[in-house]
């Protein structure tokens, strides 16, 4: 698969509410993931699909989701990038929030290889 369909098939499984499903099936053992920021005790790079599932593991366990949007995928050559949108509380001050993300893809042998994420820290 090219980046833009392992784009679309991601797009589709997280519409689908199916996020571990995409993270299963299109992303390479050695993923590297990279964050904007992260809470206390954590580091903005992850890697591995192993470490990939823990993480988004843990935003579900600490976000209550009240409705979360997917847009895209818009593939640029061997990347793409989705945005999501999301309406959340978070578990430990009770605070809701809406966030919009934007997600860079980068695809190589019909894998994802690196997922990148840029919000507001603000």
């Amino acid at each position: 698969m090219n980046a833009k369909e392992v784009g679309e098939k991601l797009v589709s499984l997280c519409k689908e509410g199916k996020n571990v499903e995409s993270i299963n099936t299109l992303y390479a053992d050695d993923v590297v993931s990279v964050e904007a920021g992260v809470p206390p005790g954590q580091d903005t790079k992850t890697e591995g699909r192993e470490g990939v599932l823990g993480k988004n593991k843990w935003w579900f366990d600490n976000h209550e989701v009240h409705s979360a949007e997917v847009e895209g995928p818009f593939p640029h050559g061997d990347r793409f990038a989705v945005i999501f949108r999301y309406d959340i509380t978070q578990k430990a001050s009770g605070q809701r929030v809406k966030m919009d993300e934007v997600a860079l893809f980068t695809v190589a042998d019909g894998k994802v290889k690196k997922e990148e994420f840029f919000y507001s820290m603000g």
